[in-house]
């Protein structure tokens, strides 16, 4: 893995800034105002390639990787205005579709997924299941006279549902028994689920949270989809030998990606709001010198700097390993990434309201609304808390408590 950044990742970083800037928080602050989302950034962004860098040239991509799209998501976060979507609709839908999708699937998704044309949301968490998606309880099965697929469940904290045009939707086949089920053993299937579908509802979540995004409760009564709605095609990915197999590659295929761009997100805020606070503290002057020259304030923005580079070396670390193909190493990476990434946003944040005092809450700055946005980083799309288990099952060996 190379530790310096390649010229073309510098060129890259270097356009999206510019777009970022060209843009910025206010005009991403009164999106949110306004509740809708940043539709001419993400045409701009579409446009310009930088949606699809990750995707296949031959069906509209930048046949680039996570990586790529990486850096997109974190510079227009350093720029103030990030692209929620990005972590949803190319890192997680599109890469799925791109890696197990039919040709048909492909053909249909990939070049409005790469040009922002088309987006889909992705649906896995459930009201009673959390983290632990082997409790997933949204089914599939088949109907025997027509060979179509009847979807039943729940989802809930998904985005974007209104505005996307599919939803990508996590379930299991019918045929677990309720044996299997108890034990634990999760069979999934992936569905591209159309907006529009019969059956398929949605329910505003009231969130105090502030973004264009919207969160939805989903309802699934009897989704009816074609036999090819399901991702990969067939019925082989549902039943018979290594079906469940693929079932769980397509799904870990998007949940890696996944950790990886939601670190890119928080290094993005985390940049975006220490460069306010050491721009704030550079001309603040209360007695005869600036703010910033005092190491009560000049230590801990040091600190939030170097702890955002740190996470940023692990994030890429994290989509070196996915784009060449490590699975296994990928996903302890991704973990490993969002993990640091969370925390040091979390701090950078507050040391940046601390830095600028009264004025870090006033809506001239633009630094309160970061206050809940970074947690979040921390929560979804999996808590601290279960990286911490990852790590210390998986990396270190130690014995579960559950």
């Amino acid at each position: 893995m190379p530790v310096i950044e390649s010229e073309e990742h510098k060129a890259l970083r270097a356009a999206v800034s510019a777009l970022g800037n060209r843009y910025g928080r206010a005009y991403f602050t009164r999106t949110v105002e306004e509740g809708v989302p940043a539709r001419e950034l993400w045409a701009d962004a579409g446009k310009l390639g930088y949606l699809g860098v990750n995707l296949p040239e031959e069906y509209g991509g930048g046949g680039g990787g996570i990586a790529e799209l990486s850096i997109v998501l974190e510079e227009l976060g350093a720029a103030g205005c990030p692209l929620l979507l990005l972590v949803v609709s190319p890192a997680i839908c599109g890469t799925v579709i791109a890696r197990f999708g039919t040709e048909a699937q492909k053909r249909e998704w990939l070049p409005g997924l790469s040009d922002g044309t088309r987006t889909m949301a992705f649906g896995i968490t459930e009201p009673d299941a959390g983290s632990n998606s082997h409790r997933i309880t949204t089914t599939a099965r088949r109907d025997p006279d027509t060979g179509d697929w009847l979807l039943t469940g729940r989802k809930v904290f998904v985005s974007g549902v209104d505005i996307a045009d599919a939803t990508l939707v996590v379930g299991r086949t019918e045929t677990v028994s309720a044996k299997e089920g108890r034990t634990g053993h999760l069979k999934p299937c992936l569905f591209i689920v159309p907006r529009d579908t019969e059956g398929f509802q949605r329910r505003k979540i009231d969130m105090e949270l502030s973004a264009a995004e919207k969160q939805f409760e989903l309802t699934l009564d009897d989704v009816r989809l074609p036999a090819d709605a399901l991702v990969g095609g067939g019925p082989s990915h549902a039943f018979g030998s290594g079906g469940e197999g693929a079932g769980l590659l397509q799904l870990f295929a998007g949940l890696n990606p996944e950790r990886i761009m939601t670190a890119a997100f928080a290094i993005g805020m985390g940049r975006y709001a220490l460069a306010k606070a050491v721009e704030y503290a550079r001309d603040r002057t209360v007695w005869k010198a600036p703010i910033g020259a005092h190491q009560a304030i000049a230590h801990p923005l040091a600190q939030a700097h170097i702890e955002l580079e740190l996470a940023r070396l692990m994030m890429q670390k994290a989509a070196h390993l996915y784009d060449a193909g490590d699975d296994v190493g990928a996903g302890e990476a991704a973990n490993m990434a969002k993990y640091a990434a969370a925390e040091a946003c979390v701090k950078a944040v507050d040391q940046a309201v601390h830095t600028l005092g009264g004025n870090g809450l006033t809506r001239e700055f633009g630094l309160a609304s970061l206050v809940t946005a970074a947690r979040v980083s921390r929560i979804a799309p999996v808590s601290r808390e279960m990286i911490l288990n990852y790590v210390s099952h998986q990396t270190l060996g130690l014995p579960k408590s559950y």
